[in-house]
């Protein structure tokens, strides 16, 4: 095999690997990602049951990185307290370590069937979780064909001494091999396939046992910059959750690189053969069923050695909760932030669409609470002339604003990704909610501005006027209430009674426009008032209008 071989061997292999562990991660995360997300949210304040939380719904979903932004969105929305994220992400980090577990059993053989059948699952089946689970089963295939690709590619260089000498430098230097790990999890952007890499080339002889255990100790610290990535522009609570990740992490690899001798040592106790045993004979390789020069003991060494690491410095941190969130408070210091944020979204987030999903859903629940809170804010200007009310319906106005943009862009990226028919459906759907939700908002700030317009102008309503606009906006009020109620809990009965509303609101603003007439007529009250009054009205008939939108949205209708 040539040199451009070797190369185009090892890049398709890792491609593989790579593209099989995305399949696997986001085919687990359709199948039961919405449950999982729901566990995150509901844990109790319990340090260990928050570890094992985090630990359990890694391991299914196959991806740390996603249980930490998880955690990360929220405690951004307040979901979640600083010492139970810890707990969870400390659960993460053994969790993730399932993986290399998997990779360790000697099951690549039917790397090729799992591939066909994967592949037969995603093309005929009928059911979307069929659908998905093919591709966790295509995913799961793809993964090995690529580990023994990189495998084949490998064997040319057990003979070459410029690459067994680079490769040596990782036993003199383990701070090297910490380093290169770091940096090739950071560029990957998944802990796994930094440990499959390692494990290839440590079962093909490239590597000593030592060498791999440096190696995979840098995985575990650069898997954390995904923590901080997702807290970029969050909160304080949420930027310290990440530093706390980093900091376990960072922390127990410098305890371990101090204790390497007596880790190495524990790993062999619980590991089976020597781990830097070479096969020498064909005889012994046949035997065996790897080639000559592999190392058939060391894959399990370091699938064991990354469990190790992550039980241990668990069990090491996890009493010291409390002293890690101080600790990240003092890096991240400064009070929490009042004032308007997204709260549930983060990009890191658009490659889950189950979670995203839910997520955007409660972002537009507080959209439509803040939606509300606009017409409200305008009636007390009306009702109790506190005008301080309007400036503040207009700085809602621009969080609406934003909220459109921002929900309806992020799930423009999820819908970019691979999904069910439900999810795309629903993706629809929310983007049809936020626009109207947008448009109440106008009508919100339109009523402010009428409210504004007839106190500066002194000008008066009949009490009748008074009581008519009290009444429609109550039932407009009702409308509201069961949107927030029905977007939140996904209510599929909530059509009857939006069609009561809607009804009932049209005849009261056909009604008080045909009073309004006849009281202009007999000169009972004036014109200018008379047409902030009409305006009124009829911005209260318009939310009613959207309100019915939404609703035919949470049914599924639009």
């Amino acid at each position: 095999m040539t040199g451009k071989e070797i190369v185009f061997q090892l890049l398709g292999g890792l491609g593989l690997f790579f593209i099989g562990m995305r399949f696997m991660s986001e085919g687990l995360q359709k199948t039961a990602g919405e449950r999982l997300r729901q566990i995150l949210e509901f844990l109790t304040n319990n340090r260990i049951v928050a570890t094992l939380v985090g630990l359990v719904v890694t391991a299914i979903i196959q991806s740390s990185s996603a249980t930490t932004v998880m955690t990360v969105s929220f405690v951004n929305a307040g979901l979640m307290n600083l010492k139970q994220a810890i707990g969870v992400v400390l659960g993460a980090n053994i969790g993730t370590t399932v993986t290399a577990q998997i990779i360790a059993f000697k099951i690549h053989h039917y790397a090729l069937p799992a591939l066909g059948i994967g592949v037969g699952l995603r093309l005929f089946s009928k059911g979307s979780r069929w659908r998905s689970f093919g591709e966790v089963v295509m995913g799961f295939g793809m993964l090995f064909f690529g580990l023994t690709l990189m495998k084949e590619a490998m064997e040319p260089l057990k003979t070459s001494p410029i690459v067994r000498e680079a490769f040596i430098k990782f036993d003199g230097s383990p701070l090297l091999g910490v380093l290169v790990g770091t940096i090739v999890t950071v560029l990957m952007q998944s802990s796994s396939v930094t440990v499959g890499i390692v494990m290839a080339l440590a079962s093909s002889g490239l590597l000593s046992f030592k060498g791999a255990v440096a190696l995979v100790l840098g995985d575990n610290i650069g898997t954390t910059v995904t923590a901080q990535l997702a807290a970029t522009g969050a909160n304080a609570a949420a930027k310290r959750t990440a530093w706390s990740h980093t900091m376990f992490n960072v922390l127990g690899v410098i305890y371990i690189l101090l204790l390497m001798p007596y880790f190495l040592k524990l790993v062999d106790l619980v590991s089976p053969g020597p781990a830097d045993f070479v096969v020498r004979s064909l005889s012994e390789a046949k035997a065996m069923g790897v080639s000559v020069g592999d190392k058939p003991y060391i894959a399990r060494h370091i699938a064991n050695a990354h469990t190790l690491f992550n039980v241990v410095n668990t069990i090491v941190f996890l009493p010291l909760l409390g002293v890690l969130a101080k600790i990240s408070s003092w890096i991240v210091p400064g009070r929490e932030e009042e004032g308007y944020h997204l709260l549930y979204l983060n990009s890191s987030l658009v490659t889950s669409p189950p979670i995203a999903v839910e997520e955007a859903r409660k972002e537009t629940v507080r959209m439509a609470t803040l939606a509300k809170r606009m017409v409200d804010l305008s009636m007390e200007a009306f009702m109790e002339k506190k005008l301080d009310r309007v400036e503040e319906v207009e700085k809602i106005e621009g969080i609406v604003d934003m909220l459109q943009r921002d929900i309806t862009s992020f799930l423009v990226g999820v819908s970019q990704h691979s999904m069910t028919l439900e999810i795309s459906k629903e993706i629809n759907s929310i983007i049809h909610m936020v626009n109207n939700l947008e448009r109440i908002g106008d009508h919100g700030e339109i009523l402010a501005k009428l409210v504004e317009r007839k106190e500066r102008l002194r000008l008066f309503f009949t009490p009748q006027a008074e009581s008519d606009i009290r009444e429609i906006y109550s039932v407009v009020r009702e409308f509201l209430d069961l949107v927030i109620e029905g977007i939140g809990k996904k209510r599929m009965d909530v059509k009857p009674l939006a069609d009561a509303l809607e009804t009932r609101i049209n005849e009261m603003e056909d009604s008080m426009r045909q009073a309004h007439i006849q009281r202009l007529n007999a000169g009972i009250c004036a014109v200018d008032a008379g047409l902030i009054f009409i305006d009124m009205l009829t911005s209260f008939e318009k939310i009613g209008d959207h309100c019915y939108n939404i609703i035919e949205a949470v049914v599924g209708i639009k």
